[in-house]
C-alpha cells in the first residue's frame, strides 16, 4: 500500500484538502485527531505518561488531566520533548494498524499530520505533500476558526517548521492561496499517484 503523508502549517488547509482526497475514496488518517484518542486508549502510552509526570496526568474516570498536563509542558521545550517521545511512538503503531485494516482496492492511503516531519514520521511514508498558504492568510484563517489572537497564531506557528525548510523534504506541493483551484491540484495529484 502507497502511504504518502500530507501536512502544513496551521492554517494552510490541509484538512479541507484530505477531504478532497477523501471525496475520491482515499482512506485518510488523521494523526492529531488519533493522538487525542490514544491518550485514554494506549495503555503503553497511558503508563508513560503516567511515569514521565505522575498519576495525577489522569483522572479517576481514566480521562486525561489536559490542565495539568498543559501546565507543565507549556513553554518548556524538555518537557514538551519528553510528552511527544512517548506520543509519536504511539500514533506511528496506530497508523501501521490501520494500514493493515484499509481494503485492498485502495490505491493508496494519506497519513495528515502537523507535526509529519518535526516528528519524523514522513519518513513511515513513500511520499509527503506539503500545503501552503500565504503567510497572512494563514493567520486570518486560524484567528477567526479558533476564535484566538494573532499572537496565539504566531506563538502556535513558531512551534511548527517553516515552509521553507518544510518544503525540502516534500515530494509534491498543493497551494492553498484561493487563487488555485484546490480541487484542480488534488485530482493532478491524484492521477500521478495512480501511476507511482
Amino acid at each position: 500500500m502507497l502511504k504518502i503523508g500530507i501536512t502544513g502549517g496551521i492554517g494552510s488547509g490541509k484538512t479541507t484538502i484530505c477531504m478532497v482526497f477523501e471525496t475520491l475514496g482515499i482512506p485518510v488518517f488523521y494523526a492529531d485527531t488519533v493522538a487525542k484518542t490514544i491518550m485514554t486508549t494506549d495503555p503503553i502510552l497511558m503508563k508513560g505518561v503516567k511515569d514521565t509526570f505522575g498519576e495525577e496526568s489522569y483522572f479517576d474516570d481514566g480521562k486525561l488531566n489536559n490542565k495539568y498536563i498543559a501546565s507543565i509542558v507549556f513553554n518548556h521545550q524538555e518537557e514538551l520533548a519528553k510528552l511527544n517521545a512517548l506520543v509519536h511512538p504511539a500514533v506511528f503503531r496506530a497508523f501501521d494498524q490501520w494500514v493493515e485494516q484499509i481494503p485492498k482496492n485502495s490505491p493508496y492511503c494519506l497519513k495528515e499530520a502537523a507535526l509529519l516531519f518535526e516528528s519524523g514520521s514522513y519518513q513511515m511514508c513513500d511520499k509527503n505533500i506539503l500545503v501552503t498558504a500565504p503567510y497572512n492568510l494563514k493567520i486570518s484563517r486560524v484567528t477567526q476558526r479558533d476564535a484566538v489572537t494573532e499572537e496565539q497564531v504566531k506563538a502556535r506557528m513558531d512551534k511548527q517548521f517553516t515552509d521553507e525548510q518544510k518544503s525540502k523534504m516534500a515530494d509534491f506541493f498543493i497551494e492553498n492561496n484561493e487563487k488555485k483551484s484546490i480541487i484542480q491540484q488534488v485530482l493532478n495529484l491524484h492521477e500521478q499517484f495512480l501511476k507511482l
